[in-house]
């Protein structure tokens, strides 16, 4: 799968540190798809750290927030490097699709229910995690409709993921002020408001363009 016309514009994929990752992560025998199921386990360990984070307390709760906002950022990182080595790298496999997006929304749940578990709110998490579906779903419609996929936030990926490794860290503090999750409670109503936004935006933009033609 080598068609970058619907490929996510990424800042990052530009720099010289992603580009020297790419070629010795291209030296490897390591796959694209592989790299892909890594994400998937960094988000594992991500939600699982958030999840027992808001049940410990002290030194080892501090170590778990840590974990899940590392976790998260590990999972954006094999996000970027699938893609870079299957297209800059020309590592590109016919099952490349399905391992481009079918982890994503799997690291999507993980992250977001963990979290979401962490601070005894699972209806919450669910209602994140299911708007964070539609905004793939209607990219994908529009691919399939022949408009081309829109990435347009205010919640893309990207956004939801830095909010919650946000969220994690200034969890740490947290007790200061005898806080116990509002942190990250506040993290997942954005998440779920900013991507239902999100999901009418694209939505609108979708629509306009197919009356256009």
């Amino acid at each position: 799968m080598n068609d970058t016309s619907n490929r996510r514009p990424l800042a990052s994929r530009q720099t010289g540190w992603a580009a020297a990752v790419t070629r010795r992560l291209a030296a490897t025998s390591i796959t694209p798809n592989q790299i892909s199921m890594l994400g998937m386990g960094a988000a594992l360990i991500a939600g699982a750290a958030l999840w027992g984070a808001g049940h410990t307390e002290g030194v080892a709760r501090i170590a778990l927030l840590l974990l899940g906002a590392l976790g998260i950022q590990a999972r954006l990182l094999c996000n970027l490097f699938d893609g870079m080595v299957a297209i800059e790298a020309g590592r590109s496999a016919p099952d490349g699709g399905f391992w481009n997006e079918f982890p994503d929304r799997v690291s999507d749940l993980l992250i977001l229910m963990g979290a979401a578990l962490g601070i005894g709110e699972p209806s919450l998490g669910w209602a994140a995690a299911g708007f964070a579906f539609l905004t793939a779903y209607v990219r994908e419609l529009g691919v399939n409709c022949g408009a081309g996929a829109d990435f347009a936030g205010p919640m893309a990926k990207q956004h939801r993921m830095a909010l919650m490794t946000g969220a994690a860290l200034l969890s740490v503090p947290e007790p200061l002020w005898h806080g116990h999750g509002q942190v990250l409670r506040i993290a997942l109503w954005v998440v779920a408001i900013g991507t239902g936004f999100t999901v009418l935006r694209r939505c609108w933009r979708l629509v306009a363009r197919l009356k256009r033609g």
